[in-house]
């Protein structure tokens, strides 16, 4: 996997509107500069936002893809949540997921006056 090479991209085609315009025309030629691999090609040719979440590209930037896609913002999170379920826990960088997903907050303990009520 090439995340940094994922996040290159998305970040240049967050920031440059003649990358955008040539995204748009012609994905296969901008995406050949990229060292990707075939889930990676896919995933950003597709527009699947749960897949590059999953292979772990940074929110900050996924989100101004998912703009660029016009995806409303409730949706990019739906979309973040499915691709965990479809995909699997997240992968790589900063949102890799540890402990097979099980949430570490725990419930809030009650008090004392709560229980001598």
């Amino acid at each position: 996997m090439s995340l940094y090479q994922v996040q290159k991209f998305l970040y240049q085609l967050n920031r440059d509107k003649q990358m955008q315009q040539s995204f748009a025309d012609e994905r296969d030629s901008v995406l050949c500069n990229y060292d990707l691999d075939m889930e990676e090609l896919e995933a950003l040719r597709s527009g699947d936002i749960g897949l590059l979440y999953v292979l772990g590209v940074n929110g900050q930037i996924l989100m101004h893809f998912a703009a660029y896609l016009q995806i409303e913002w409730f949706d990019y999170l739906r979309l973040m949540r499915e691709g965990v379920d479809k995909h699997g826990e997240v992968r790589a960088g900063i949102y890799a997921m540890t402990g097979g997903g099980k949430s570490f907050v725990q419930a809030p303990a009650t008090t004392a006056r709560a229980e001598s009520k």
